[in-house]
């Protein structure tokens, strides 16, 4: 196995490293069972979601005008991030093994691996009833405010949540990997931390949000645009028209709204509209309005289609490394 690894370089050694490390993590994953925390992550960058709590909650003064705060919230992405790649890069010297640093680096850079098991709790509570239950177990996932919601808004939300999550910690982080390597897939990982922690969408991170919503918008943006792409072609046969009419109004928008309606088209339910964060209304876009409000059996629909799309990448990803362990 080392000579193997030792024998390929870039994508594909990158591509082998990661069918290793999602089959490990799917491995721990189904033995070890982890327990929600106040963090939204689960995972060993929970003192790192824990940091730039405490460190907005120094800076981000609401008294200050919004330029100065946004000047904070870019000099605390600034020194948050700067340090930690500088050692992390610095410290890669040191390893004897590079690709086994890589894989520890894509091993904590990549989501929980328990997400579909939080879902079915939540369908298999609004099915039952237990609308407590359901918001309790879905609340530490989402920044928005659950206890409002109804049967239909927790399902909504769940969807939602499901989708941005592998898009994000899974399909965006395999995608930079893949091109990069570890230290980049890292990186973008703590990018996309920070930005759960200060998005701009609460009120109170309005404007110290903005510089690191606006980058997490830009690394997001072309892969978030490949997997739109999987979307439409997984569409052909049923609702393709619509798709790819959707597919190219949104395409270069600077969000995730393509992915959104692409999926709402694809379950034929609604999607997005408005929520509340910090008991709030901030009104969003909505998609696929003639639907039907998505329902507790939606969310199980949701997390089959998505993991088939991811499943269906991961099927690319060992296609390559055949073909090239074939050639070698």
């Amino acid at each position: 196995m080392a000579d193997t690894l030792a024998q390929l370089q870039g994508f594909s050694l990158n591509a082998l490293i990661l069918l290793m490390v999602v089959i490990i993590k799917s491995v721990v994953a189904h033995f070890i069972h982890y327990h929600n925390d106040n963090n939204r992550n689960n995972n060993a960058l929970t003192f790192f979601s824990w940091y730039c709590q405490r460190l907005a909650s120094k800076v981000n003064k609401q008294q200050n005008s919004a330029q100065q705060q946004q000047i904070a919230g870019f000099i605390a992405a600034l020194i948050t991030l700067t340090p930690l790649i500088i050692i992390l890069w610095l410290f890669a010297d040191f390893i004897a093994v590079p690709w086994l640093w890589q894989a520890l680096l894509l091993y904590f850079a990549l989501g929980n691996f328990q997400l579909n098991k939080k879902c079915k709790e939540i369908s298999q509570a609004l099915i039952n009833k237990q609308y407590d239950i359901a918001k309790q177990t879905l609340e530490p996932w989402v920044l928005r405010d659950v206890e409002p919601l109804s049967s239909m808004g927790v399902a909504k939300t769940t969807i939602e949540m499901l989708l941005l999550r592998y898009l994000q910690h899974y399909f965006i982080i395999a995608c930079y990997f893949l091109a990069f390597g570890g230290l980049t897939a890292f990186s973008i990982r703590l990018i996309l931390d920070m930005h759960y922690c200060w998005n701009k969408k609460q009120p109170n991170f309005h404007y110290f949000g903005q510089f690191i919503t606006k980058l997490s918008a830009l690394i997001q943006w072309l892969p978030s645009r490949f997997f739109a792409l999987l979307m439409l072609l997984a569409s052909i046969g049923k609702h393709f028209k619509i798709a790819l009419k959707a597919y190219k109004k949104y395409y270069f928008t600077l969000n995730n709204n393509i992915i959104i309606a692409l999926l709402a088209i694809m379950l034929d339910i609604r999607l997005a509209g408005v929520v509340m964060y910090q008991a709030k209304k901030l009104r969003r876009l909505s998609f696929n309005d003639k639907a039907e409000q998505p329902q507790a059996d939606n969310i199980i629909q949701a997390s089959k289609l998505i993991r088939q799309l991811l499943y269906f990448s991961l099927a690319l990803t060992i296609i390559a490394i055949i073909s090239t362990l074939l050639i070698h």
